[in-house]
């Protein structure tokens, strides 16, 4: 039997001597496709592709590199057994820093991922599944755990500026047909406003997205993704709609006209929520409109720190 020209062990380079040795802040992996674990509408546990980001810093001057393979392991498992929340990161991190024997003291992770929710019709008895882009980090550092989340929500704006003009261009209108001396019955007005003639010019809008990212204090151990979600979607009045027949359009177009909004409106509405909000310490949010009227966007940012 002929044997190997290289037999066991296989060389392992990473235990040559460090050129420049010094610590390093982190080393790791970005861009991991990995399944997770998920808890969803109905509690039920689901998995979710996400794109996964890991690093440990490097403590020790003399070691050329950490053990990545290890990391990767590690998340494999850990991601698809478990449901996400504060609990399972830390013990996923305190994972991490223990397969590295000695060589890090601190971990931190990065998850991307789109959680699908099911809405409610505004009207009618349908439902539909809408898509929220997440973003989770986790540090866990001297046995401190650092939780942030971010997630983004579509909704519509109607710009207050083009709606007043709208009305006065309605208005003018409703002048030059009934200009003559006559009484006018309820009847006719409505039929008029009815017509095409009721409706000289209507406003601007556009689907619009607010950015929001929170940092969580310790005393939380779940992620409020779905209630934050919901907070925000009903400080603006207007979140973009799955299943719609005609009843539910009309009344998402009812919600427009009673949540008119620049992009400044609409950053005050989203920070009104996240600044009285206890499960919440560091917070930030953008919203941009994009604009219907312009080739460019409108877009605020707000910020802030909760007691």
């Amino acid at each position: 039997m002929h044997k190997s020209l290289f037999p066991a062990p296989l060389p392992d380079v990473a235990t040559d001597a460090v050129a420049l040795a010094r610590p390093l802040d982190w080393v790791g992996m970005d861009g991991m496709a990995l399944p997770i674990r998920l808890a969803n509408t109905g509690g039920l546990p689901m998995l979710v592709p996400a794109s996964v980001d890991v690093a440990v810093n490097l403590g020790d001057a003399g070691a050329r590199g950490i053990h990545m393979s290890r990391l990767y392991l590690q998340l494999q498992q850990g991601l698809a057994n478990e449901a996400l929340g504060a609990p399972s990161l830390r013990r996923l991190l305190e994972a991490c820093i223990t397969s590295q024997n000695g060589l890090a003291a601190r971990a931190r992770l990065r998850l991307r991922f789109d959680q699908l929710l099911l809405r409610k019709a505004l009207l009618s008895d349908n439902a539909g599944w809408k898509r929220y882009p997440v973003e989770v980090e986790a540090e866990l550092h001297e046995g401190h755990l650092r939780l942030t989340l971010g997630f983004s929500v579509d909704y519509s704006s109607t710009c207050p500026a083009s709606a007043a003009l709208s009305r006065q261009a309605n208005a003018q209108r409703f002048f030059e047909d009934f200009a003559g001396p006559r009484p006018l019955s309820t009847e006719e007005v409505r039929d008029w406003l009815a017509s095409e003639r009721g409706m000289a010019a209507t406003p601007h809008a556009q689907r619009s997205r607010a950015d929001v990212r929170v940092e969580l204090k310790p005393a939380f151990d779940e992620l409020p993704l779905a209630a934050l979600v919901d907070a925000v979607e009903a400080a603006l009045g207007t979140p973009v709609q799955t299943a719609v027949k005609r009843e539910d359009e009309q009344a998402f177009a009812l919600a427009n006209a009673a949540n008119l909004m620049f992009c400044e409106d609409a950053a005050r509405r989203v920070a009104s929520v996240l600044a009285g909000d206890a499960r919440i310490g560091v917070w930030s949010a953008r919203v941009a409109h994009f604009e219907s009227l312009h080739p460019h966007d409108a877009v605020a940012s707000v910020g802030g720190r909760n007691p």
